[in-house]
């Protein structure tokens, strides 16, 4: 008997149904990527920071202070503007050949530098400043009063044994704050940290490398009574009662320091900080404000200070140009190497009163004679 119309309606949808769910389902084609574009050299220049195409040649190229072309071997290009300058004609003068890329003072910006302010309490953070206790205003009266004592000995025996001066900060906090906030506005330019302490660091010379009796021909030893002055300075730092300086930025000179107040002759300016290495692991390190640590009989363990991650006021005294009268005049500071207790350390002494407004200068060659300064202002 054939089925009815009904049953065989019911069997196609139950086959259908069936047919649908057991067909195994097509999988689309992955969509292809589009085609790479290589993009125009005009959409790169837009787009990069800085790009310089190379020239094919160099041979017409002169320095932009001095117009001249000659000694091609001291000129800089510069990364960004592709302009020449020699390395004595920049203002401050860059003394070795900068490792890696350099970009000049007008494409940096440095030429139009803006110092930014910081508030008090950025200040106090900054130096890590300590709050003044009972002990330490009594200690502050003692040393007054030994300071004072100084002071009534004769003129003959203060000739015969001239002592180290403490520093005389500020009386104004106000003004002390706006003097230490220079120095910060400098060092955070300079992407540094501030310290007043030699620092050592794993990879470079061990602190017990600084000894001063590896120095050749011997060191000076600082005197019992002039250590006493020195720690009485670090104090009165971490008091956050800082030596009457500026740090002012000269568009010829770069960052320069100037008194704030007089200093009187045989003053400690600052002690010169920054980290500790060997001379041979920088000898082609482009850092313009290396001093010298340590000159041992061995040279491989002679030590030099590193003021280019950490560093206080003494990384921006300026040196003087000792091939000319003129240059030899503005010295009003020396810097000296001494054995403190053992260890060796860099001290800055004013060598004459210092009015207030005056520049600070000092040799940078002192006995050495192989800093190049006759370029200097």
């Amino acid at each position: 008997m054939p089925p009815t119309s009904t049953t065989t309606a019911a069997a196609r949808r139950q086959i259908s149904s069936r047919r649908r769910t057991s067909a195994p389902r097509r999988r689309s084609p992955p969509p292809s990527p589009p085609p790479k574009r290589m993009k125009l050299l005009t959409e790169i220049l837009q787009k990069a920071a800085y790009a310089v195409v190379e020239r094919e040649d160099y041979g017409d190229v002169s320095c932009e202070q001095c117009r001249s072309g000659e000694r091609s071997e001291e000129l800089l290009l510069c990364d960004k503007c592709d302009k020449g300058y020699h390395m004595k004609c920049l203002r401050p003068i860059v003394v070795r050949v900068p490792i890696g890329s350099w970009i000049c003072n007008k494409c940096s910006g440095d030429g139009q530098r803006r110092v930014r302010r910081l508030s008090q309490r950025k200040i106090i953070d900054f130096f890590r400043i300590q709050k003044c206790k009972k002990d330490d205003v009594k200690m502050k009266c003692r040393s007054l009063q030994d300071s004072r004592k100084r002071r009534r000995r004769s003129l003959v025996y203060q000739k015969k044994r001239r002592r180290l001066l403490p520093f005389i900060p500020s009386a104004d906090p106000t003004q002390r704050l706006k003097q230490m906030g220079t120095l910060a506005s400098a060092l955070t330019a300079l992407h540094m940290e501030f310290s007043d302490d030699l620092t050592y660091l794993p990879g470079m010379a061990p602190q017990s490398a600084n000894q001063a009796k590896f120095e050749q021909g011997g060191m000076q030893v600082l005197s019992k009574e002039d250590i006493e002055t020195l720690e009485q300075c670090r104090a009165m730092c971490k008091r956050g009662e800082c030596p009457p300086l500026l740090v002012v930025f000269d568009s010829c000179e770069g960052y320069t320091v100037e008194a704030d107040d007089q200093i009187k002759d045989l003053t400690i300016i600052a002690e010169y900080s920054g980290d500790v290495d060997y001379i041979k692991n920088r000898e082609h390190d482009d850092c313009d404000s290396m001093m010298t640590l340590l000159l041992a009989r061995d040279p491989s363990k002679s030590l030099v200070i590193c003021p280019d991650k950490r560093g206080n006021i003494a990384r921006f005294i300026n040196g003087i140009n000792n091939h000319t009268p003129d240059g030899k005049k503005k010295q009003n500071c020396k810097c000296v190497r001494y054995s403190v207790n053992g260890e060796c350390r860099v001290i800055l002494v004013a060598t004459r009163d210092i009015a207030k407004g005056e520049k600070l200068y000092y040799d940078y060659n002192g006995y050495e004679h192989e800093y190049p300064t006759q370029h200097f202002v």
